[in-house]
């Protein structure tokens, strides 16, 4: 596991190509100050692809994400992460096809050039980021897309199903295997400095593929169930032709290097002393913190700080005052606030985390700070790490040897490979652990989180995705766990379940392709004032004649 990158910035400056939003899918995004990646180097363009991937999935696993995960939420600028506040004007795929444009020039150049390490690589990196886009909005262009120099009768390309993206998605995967499958001093021109995810590991590559197929057969198993069996079947039952993530150095992250906001971990204060900056808008949610604090796990400690004034009710009445350490307030004080908002102070002395989608949130636990992302005493913020701008737990976890460990439990579960699921389960957890510099606190944890079949899998691979949580929403969706339940403020009484297409970028520049895909969208009770089927509480074909989540 690659814990930090030296001279990422420098190469990052080097290969950096504009990824931002394009005015149609037939224009290829090309910075006038960087380097076009049609003349640049194929170890240039990696870096580029890597990095850019990696800052998505934090952006989506630690920002609005981890908001509809309860992860987090927000006490200042909220509504988008705490409350789903989403539209068909934001949350846009353009970012996502101009990496794909710049991973499909490296995928041209490896084949022209006849070096097979670089194909295999810019075919797991294009399979990464079309199943996010299928992940995140369902039908998307594929077979057509990224084609539009051929000629302008590619300029709108079709949108294919779902289902036909992820089937090829896992055949890609098979394909990236094989040519990963050689010896280490087979392949040339690998140069371990521009490869920011694995220094040019061969087999560490080839454990991502078939990985994330792992993923992905478990994605599908709702709906192709069988194709699903098949696959993970497989891969478990022939390691040696498809070897997998099993220990923490194969985990599949990339560091920061601090040097900039651009490559610095996004709540990091060194570029942003604003006292109401992105690091104190942002606290625990209490659902995660009530549920760490059930199993008594360490990993809270990793991930927030103690509050530092705790709330202690005291006889007589109008008191509030500060003594010992402690806020210490009257039953009337009390009883004011929760006849104000309708629900409990929080006395606990070590970690309060935010309710979700709360009306309260900036003045919440009795904050006396009443400005939007201030510092609350009464309430936890994250742990100190997170104001730092680069770090050895700073990292863009695309995949873990964790959420592998939990596919396997999952599988054993359904009777799909041998071993015992709570093996797997206890793995997964231990694996989770390592990760987060934490291996000596894990014996006894699972006399305090026992295995207990597929809701005990699923609870904790949604809290060892604290960053990526993503995929933890993703096997929500899947399978209705953890149950989670919206606040008083949240959009729709139902956590959303894909995003909308975008008006500008995805539906005005190509509006029969586009509105065909709506028109496929099964609404739910749930789809309130959204005036078409393109809304963030309808079903894709993942999610149709499952009755999950809801």
């Amino acid at each position: 596991m690659n814990k930090f990158i030296k001279n990422w910035s420098l190469i990052f400056s080097i290969a950096l190509i504009s990824l931002m939003s394009c005015e149609d899918l037939d224009e290829l995004n090309i910075n006038p100050n960087g380097i076009d990646p049609q003349v640049a180097d194929l170890n240039l363009l990696m870096p580029t692809v890597l990095t850019s991937v990696g800052k998505n999935v934090v952006g989506l696993g630690f920002g609005d994400i981890a908001g509809v995960m309860q992860h987090t939420q927000k006490d200042g600028w909220s509504s988008g992460h705490n409350d789903y506040d989403w539209d068909n004007d934001n949350k846009s795929w353009s970012g996502y096809y101009g990496i794909l444009r710049t991973n499909d020039e490296l995928h041209r150049k490896a084949v022209e050039g006849d070096y097979t390490f670089h194909e295999g690589v810019a075919l797991i990196m294009r399979s990464y980021v079309f199943g996010l886009i299928a992940d995140l909005w369902g039908d998307a262009p594929y077979f057509a897309s990224l084609k539009a120099e051929e000629g302008s009768e590619n300029f709108k390309p079709v949108f294919d199903s779902q289902e036909d993206i992820y089937l090829d998605i896992l055949a890609t995967l098979e394909t990236a295997n094989t040519l990963l499958s050689g010896s280490q001093s087979s392949y040339d021109n690998i140069d371990p400095v521009q490869d920011v995810l694995f220094d040019g590991d061969v087999r560490k590559w080839q454990k991502f593929a078939n990985s994330l197929a792992l993923r992905y057969y478990l994605r599908i198993s709702e709906k192709l169930p069988q194709v699903a069996q098949q696959g993970i079947n497989k891969i478990v039952s022939d390691p040696s032709t498809y070897p997998i993530m099993v220990n923490v150095a194969d985990d599949a992250n990339i560091g920061y290097v601090g040097n900039s906001s651009s490559d610095s971990w996004p709540t990091t204060t060194a570029f942003n002393n604003d006292p109401s900056g992105s690091y104190m808008r942002l606290k625990m949610c209490s659902t995660l913190v009530d549920k760490l604090q059930e199993y008594e796990d360490p990993r809270l400690t990793v991930w927030a700080n103690p509050i530092e004034i705790p709330l202690k009710v005291v006889s007589g009445t109008k008191v509030d005052q500060i003594e010992d350490g402690y806020r210490l307030i009257s039953q009337d004080t009390v009883d004011g606030y929760e006849k104000s908002w309708g629900f409990p102070l929080d006395f606990d002395s070590l970690y309060v985390g935010l309710r979700p989608s709360t009306e309260a949130a900036s003045f919440y636990n009795l904050n006396p700070n009443l400005d939007q992302g201030v510092y609350n005493p009464h309430a936890s913020q994250l742990n100190d790490i997170y104001k730092e701008s680069a770090g050895d737990l700073l990292q863009m976890r695309l995949q873990s040897s964790s959420e592998v460990y939990f596919i396997l439990a999952e599988a054993a579960e359904k009777g799909w490979i041998s071993g015992q699921a709570s093996e797997y389960y206890a793995t997964a957890i231990s694996r989770s652990f390592s990760a987060w510099g934490i291996s000596g606190s894990f014996n006894g944890y699972l006399d305090r989180a026992p295995y207990n079949g597929v809701e005990s899998i699923i609870e904790q691979k949604w809290i060892a995705s604290w960053s990526a949580a993503a995929e933890a929403w993703f096997d929500y969706r899947r399978t209705g766990l953890p149950d989670l339940k919206t606040g008083e403020l949240a959009k729709r009484q139902a956590l959303p379940l894909r995003f909308y297409y975008h008006f500008n970028d995805e539906i005005s520049k190509n509006t029969e392709n586009a509105e065909a895909a709506i028109a496929k969208l099964e609404p739910t009770e749930y789809k309130g004032i959204d005036v078409s089927n393109n809304s963030a509480w309808s079903k894709f074909w993942l999610l149709q004649g499952t009755n999950k989540p809801y």
